[in-house]
């Protein structure tokens, strides 16, 4: 008895190991061509520390309009001088032998992971699929295309919208007295590590509707766990060193909390009604 227990879960661990190598596979074979355009990614990464980034339009346009409508208040908190700062020509520099390579090996590691992400919901999708339904399976090409872009949705969101913020928050401390002075390794490292969170974060709901199918939750009991979403979500970005970084990690992981709720509503809608259909039959 003990034998025919332990030899399906041979075979599980048989076939995560061979879902593993083709993953792995496939991440190298990404790395290899994302290798080639890793220095463009590290100079997208570099941009705010340039101060070419949609804040800097941004803030000229808000000092412009506070100058016109409110000029008691612009000159009451001296936003001229904000207004006239100029963009300082930052770079960032490393200390150690070889340093440089092996941020351009997790740049390229990171890029290679992304172009590899169908590859990697594929492989994901057909561990699970002896678990699903003949109808489920079918569900492989929108599984595979909505998680892989949900992903890349989240990492583009936050380089492009939170890094920034986090970058220009960093460098307001600047002072007469105290000047930055970005490592290489620290700000990169950094940045990867968030644009992973990011993804997996936007992932939330495609997993809330993997586990909608299985039947393991439903809207009412997300929506009745809501406290300690926000509980989970504060001690997740507790993690990150300042404040600027918790808040901004925190919010869209809650975000998307509040969204896997109502995808969970609208598939157990869905699911009820084809119950329901069956039971006619």
């Amino acid at each position: 008895m003990t034998d025919e227990k332990f030899l399906p879960f041979i075979e599980h661990l048989a076939e995560l190991r061979k879902r593993l190598i083709i993953i792995i596979i496939g991440v190298v074979i990404g790395m290899g061509v994302a290798w080639n355009v890793s220095d463009d990614i590290l100079g997208f990464i570099e941009k705010p520390i340039t101060g070419h980034t949609y804040l800097t339009g941004l803030k000229q346009r808000v000092y412009q309009e506070m100058r016109e409508r409110y000029p008691a208040i612009y000159a009451r908190f001296d936003l001229e001088k904000e207004a006239a700062a100029v963009v300082k020509d930052r770079k960032l520099n490393y200390s150690a032998p070889l340093e440089p390579f092996f941020i351009q090996c997790k740049i390229a590691l990171i890029a290679g992971f992304i172009l590899a992400l169908p590859l990697v919901f594929h492989q994901v999708w057909m561990f699970v699929a002896p678990g699903l339904t003949a109808r489920e399976r079918r569900l492989t090409v929108p599984f595979v295309l909505t998680a892989t872009f949900s992903f890349c949705l989240g990492a583009a969101f936050f380089l492009t919208i939170i890094w920034p913020v986090i970058i220009n928050f960093s460098l307001s401390y600047e002072t007469a007295g105290l000047q930055s002075w970005f490592n290489l390794s620290a700000y990169v490292n950094f940045c990867l590590r968030l644009i992973l969170i990011f993804g997996l974060i936007f992932e939330l709901p495609i997993l809330t509707i993997v586990l909608s199918r299985f039947g393991l939750v439903t809207g009412r009991r997300l929506a009745a766990w809501r406290k300690y979403a926000v509980l989970a979500s504060a001690i997740i970005a507790a993690f990150h060193a300042d404040l600027i970084t918790m808040i901004v990690v925190m919010i869209p992981l809650y975000a998307m909390y509040e969204v896997s709720i109502w995808v969970a509503y609208l598939f157990g809608r869905r699911k009820r009604a084809g119950r329901a259909a069956g039971a006619e039959g």
